[in-house]
C-alpha cells in the first residue's frame, strides 16, 4: 500500500487528466474552478446586483460535482493518504522562506504564517491575503477563466487565448515570487 502514500508519477496522472478532459471534450462542456464561483453566486441571488450573474446556473450542475469531487478527493488525498506532510525543498529555499518568518518551511503543505487562526490577529498578514484573494478574483474576471480553466481546459481545447493567459499566469507569478513576495515579506 505503499503507492497510496507518494505523489503519483506523471506518467498516471497526466493521463487520467487527459482522459477527463477528453470526456468533457467530447461533452463539449469547459472545467474551471472559477465558473463553480460564479454559478454559487448566481445560486446565493447575485444576478440582482450583477448581469455578469444572470444565467441559467442550472446547466453548469455538472462542474458543481466536478469541484465538489476536487474538494473531496484533496481532503481525502490530504487526511487518509498521506503520512508525511513535508514538502521536499531545496535547503537555499528553506534559508530564504525562513528569514522571510516561515519558520516551518519544508514541514508542511500550508505554512502557518498564512494558514492558522492566527493570521486573525495579525493586521499585515490580513491585509495580503485580502487584497490577494481580490486580485487573483480580478484576474480571473479579466482573463475570462481561472489557472485551472484555461491551462488545463483551454489549452487542451488548443485555444489561443488561454495560451496567452497561461503565458501571463506563469509571468505574474514569476514577478509576484521574485520581486514583490521577498519585499512584502
Amino acid at each position: 500500500m505503499n503507492w497510496i502514500q507518494e505523489p503519483w508519477p506523471w506518467f498516471v496522472a497526466g493521463p487520467l487528466i487527459a482522459f477527463v478532459m477528453i470526456l468533457l471534450l467530447m461533452f463539449d462542456k469547459k472545467m474551471g474552478m472559477s465558473s463553480n464561483l460564479r454559478t454559487l453566486c448566481t445560486i446565493c441571488g447575485a444576478g440582482k446586483a450583477s448581469s455578469f450573474f444572470k444565467f441559467n446556473w442550472k446547466e453548469q450542475r455538472w462542474n458543481l460535482i466536478v469541484a465538489s469531487g476536487m474538494i473531496l478527493g484533496g481532503f481525502i488525498g490530504a487526511n487518509l493518504l498521506s503520512e508525511n506532510q513535508t514538502v521536499n525543498l531545496a535547503p537555499i529555499l528553506v534559508e530564504d522562506l525562513k528569514e522571510m518568518g516561515f519558520d516551518n518551511a519544508g514541514e508542511a503543505y500550508l505554512p502557518s504564517k498564512l494558514f492558522s487562526n492566527s493570521v486573525f490577529n495579525d493586521a499585515k498578514t490580513l491585509m495580503i491575503l485580502v487584497l490577494g484573494g481580490l486580485l487573483v478574483g480580478f484576474g480571473a474576471r479579466y482573463a475570462g477563466g481561472c489557472t485551472s480553466g484555461h491551462a488545463i481546459s483551454g489549452l487542451s481545447d488548443l485555444q489561443l487565448p488561454s495560451l496567452i493567459a497561461v503565458i501571463g499566469f506563469f509571468i505574474g507569478g514569476l514577478l509576484m515570487v521574485h520581486f514583490i513576495f521577498p519585499f512584502v515579506f
